[in-house]
């Protein structure tokens, strides 16, 4: 029954909101030729990193959404913000889009590129007393926090810790469930793809050369692409993608090849930069029992084993996990395809939530489709929508339902 309430709140107090959007969305192209923001130049934090505000070029209705963008690799330079995070896949303007409902806009690059987690949250709560004192828009009266991929983790570890600052957070393909699976997911990728292509990928997975890292477009481009793609290796993909249990899509080869190339990038450009910054080494397979291939016994018996560095695990509980405990609302959205960041990564978290009797304040929408983040505007602006709902009258919590517990907590 509570339930059932909860439901009908999203649906009750939503029309008027939804109508608004809707149909700002539906006349979206004409706005974008116009001015509907109005952007102040970049500015400095005190912690370093770069910050953008928007503003409506008309009136402002009081609240502020504040934008958590993903990864970029630690070598990228000069620090700033991701041009090409701020814009959905079908080209939309995310500053612009929210500006067009009335929300004021602000976004920083975070302090450092890279693992950015933990400054990620810092930088944020510093952002909003730039937006309140240094740009001088005063006080917001509900602050909603947005992110994607690695700012999906940011803003979800943000919402539950400071909750003082945040009124709610959209939290969107984050590896919100388990960060150190999310770790094993690329670390176990790179093992069993030198198991099956030995030798073609400089390196090994705990240690990459920077020379690869340095041209690690064109190598992929002249050396690996050729290799899977070549039609005598198809059996070697399919087992790799079989044991990896990375997404796919049967039969297209564009989603089989993205998944590889992803998978590879991160274990390249992100493992030396998170080591360093985890003060250790946290990938472990030493328990690890692969399954899927054409000899799974000489699979497991060859395959290359590693430890974890204590002090990188313990890094990771302290500062990159998150709890489920939830004070204000947190909606969640991620594609069932997501190749970077696995969709398993939703079940274990709603795991959490329920194990803190949070689920009266956690919204999950989950989005039938391949790809990372590949979400499109209508879906975004309803996720979104259903969080100032929660916001604007808070559902009554409810005891959460344990029953399933044991199935959804098996993960991958």
């Amino acid at each position: 029954m509570t339930t059932r309430i909860v439901r009908l709140t999203l649906v009750v107090l939503a029309p008027v909101v939804l109508a608004v959007a809707i149909g700002s969305l539906l006349a979206y192209p004409a706005a974008a030729t116009s001015t509907s923001s109005v952007c102040d130049p970049d500015g400095v934090q005190p912690g370093g990193a770069i910050y953008r505000i928007c503003m409506p070029s008309g009136s402002w209705n009081g609240d502020l959404v504040i934008y958590a963008h993903g990864y970029v690799p630690y070598n990228v330079e000069p620090l700033a913000i991701p041009e090409n995070q701020l814009r959905l896949p079908n080209g939309t303007s995310l500053p612009e889009l929210v500006n067009s409902l009335g929300f004021a806009f602000a976004a920083t690059s975070y302090r450092t590129n890279g693992l950015a987690v933990k400054d990620g949250v810092e930088d944020l709560v510093e952002l909003v007393d730039v937006f309140i004192y240094t740009a001088t828009h005063g006080v917001p009266n509900h602050i909603y926090l947005t992110g994607v991929s690695e700012g999906g983790l940011i803003t979800t570890l943000a919402i539950e810790q400071r909750p003082d600052v945040f009124d709610g957070g959209l939290a969107a393909c984050g590896p919100i469930g388990d960060f150190h699976k999310q770790i094993d997911y690329f670390g176990d990728f790179r093992v069993l793809f030198d198991y099956f292509f030995p030798n073609l990928l400089q390196g090994d997975p705990i240690s990459v050369p920077q020379s690869l890292i340095d041209n690690w477009p064109t190598y992929y481009a002249t050396t690996i692409r050729p290799a899977i793609l070549d039609p005598a290796s198809a059996d070697k993909v399919d087992q790799l993608l079989r044991v990896s249990n990375a997404p796919y899509i049967s039969g297209v080869t564009s989603t089989i090849e993205t998944s590889i190339y992803d998978a590879l990038m991160y274990n390249v450009l992100a493992t030396n930069d998170g080591i360093a910054k985890l003060g250790g080494q946290p990938f472990d397979n030493q328990g690890r029992v692969y399954t899927g291939s054409n000899d799974d016994a000489h699979l497991n018996l060859t395959v290359r084993r590693f430890s974890a560095d204590q002090a990188a695990l313990d890094e990771i509980e302290a500062h990159y996990q998150t709890t489920g405990q939830l004070t204000v609302p947190l909606v969640t959205l991620h594609t069932t395809l997501d190749q970077q960041v696995p969709y398993w990564h939703e079940p274990l978290y709603r795991v959490k939530v329920i194990l803190n009797d949070s689920l009266a304040l956690h919204q999950h929408n989950e989005v039938f489709r391949y790809g990372h983040c590949y979400f499109e505007a209508g879906e975004v602006l309803v996720a979104f929508l259903q969080l100032v709902s929660m916001v604007i009258e808070p559902p009554e919590p409810f005891p959460s339902p344990r029953q399933f517990l044991p199935m959804m907590a098996a993960g991958p």
